[in-house]
């Protein structure tokens, strides 16, 4: 299977399948002597675990990862990191009834137009589990990013038709001080179930989605992620740009259906004296005024915070009937039944961050050979 490899200069590769023995990530191009144990990695994996809540599969898994090669007393070795998650609570008999049909909203079809052949116990390479090696190599990725200064905070924005009312502005400020970032929001939105900043919406959110849940029926939402002290500078001017770089990154996972930078769809109804981020002198710096634009500009970095949104379809596995089609081309009703998230989002937040870390960082390590002066003051 080809495409499971992502990123050029720091460089991951995730295996393994839902029910198989286990999954995992090698990541390649992690410089030596980052300092790095398993424990750093498995804080990133409780926050997509499943059964922290009652909106997430009952599946109960540690999802405890190992370390098998590439960290060396502490301290990675610049070799290839390799990790395993085993799997421990495969139920795969729940899974026995869905071999001869597709299941509506699920990649059954098509894997199986692809390939002429699908691994249908959860979904196999489809499934949501396989985003654990990205979560672990994510959990480097930001380790080595916040030593040099670049900082995550990601959110579930809405659920469902419930959004918080703060503006990313207004949550930015709250998550910042003078001397750095203000770990206080971070812990409220990770001690909240739905991962939301504002506890009054994550509890009509979480009414919303018992209402949901009584209807055999599943919800989406939106995830929103700032990123912090990303210098100017960074992406490339024509198809690397770090804009359509982080879009073709959160797009991978697979429950992501929507994605937009700084005002998004918002700017196509906006006039350009509104639009546009005029520059202006603030401590001696050049800097934006506004951020519409989201700390992008001609696909290149411009210092500013890097604002971004990825749209969650609702989880397909649903009990409610509906109607599909089986091998042999009948039509018939199925209803899912199985251990389902009834809303992907609280989990789906630490991959979007993930996958966003991993983008970002390999276009810094890129970025390292475009000017001459970078390459004197490294060798000379």
């Amino acid at each position: 299977m080809a495409g499971s490899t992502f990123g050029n200069h720091f460089q991951i590769t995730t295996w393994g399948e839902s029910h198989g023995k286990g999954v995992g990530v090698v990541v390649d191009g992690c410089p030596a002597g980052l300092s790095l144990c398993e424990s750093d990695i498995q804080q990133f994996l409780n926050r997509r675990k499943p059964g922290q809540s009652r909106y997430s599969t009952p599946r109960k898994e540690d999802d405890k990862v190992e370390i098998l090669s590439g960290v060396f007393k502490g301290q990675t070795t610049g070799t290839p990191i390799s990790m395993v998650v085993f799997n421990e609570n495969q139920r795969s008999r729940d899974y026995g009834d869905i071999a001869s049909y597709y299941r509506p909203g699920h990649a059954d079809y098509t894997f199986d137009q692809k390939y002429g052949f699908r691994d249908y116990r959860g979904g196999g390479r489809s499934s949501g589990r396989e985003t654990i090696g990205r979560v672990a190599a994510g959990a480097i990725a930001v380790k080595l990013l916040e030593q040099l200064g670049v900082f995550f905070l990601t959110y579930a924005r809405a659920i469902g038709p419930v959004a918080i009312p703060q503006t990313t502005e207004e949550l930015l400020a709250a998550s910042l001080r003078d001397d750095g970032p203000c770990l206080r929001l971070k812990e409220q939105i990770l001690a909240n179930p739905l991962y939301m900043p504002d506890a009054d919406s994550s509890k009509i959110a979480q009414e919303y989605l018992e209402e949901c849940m009584k209807r055999t029926d599943s919800a989406g939402g939106i995830i929103e992620g700032v990123i912090t002290g990303v210098p100017a500078g960074i992406g490339e001017p024509v198809f690397d740009k770090l804009d359509a770089s982080l879009a073709k990154a959160i797009f991978s996972i697979g429950a992501v259906k929507g994605f937009e930078i700084g005002d998004g769809f918002a700017a196509a109804s906006a006039c350009g004296s509104v639009n546009n981020d005029s520059f202006c002198m603030r401590h001696g710096q050049i800097t934006a005024a506004t951020n519409h634009a989201g700390g992008i500009l001609g696909g290149i970095s411009s210092g500013a915070p890097i604002v971004y949104r990825a749209a969650v379809k609702p989880t397909p596995s649903i009990a409610r009937p509906q109607q599909t089609v089986n091998q042999d081309g009948e039509e018939i009703t199925v209803s899912i039944h199985g251990r389902h998230d009834p809303i992907i989002v609280p989990r789906a937040v630490v991959v979007v961050e993930s996958m966003a870390a991993l983008t970002v960082l390999d276009l810094m390590l890129k970025n390292m050979g475009t000017r001459m002066d970078s390459l004197e003051q490294f060798y000379c």
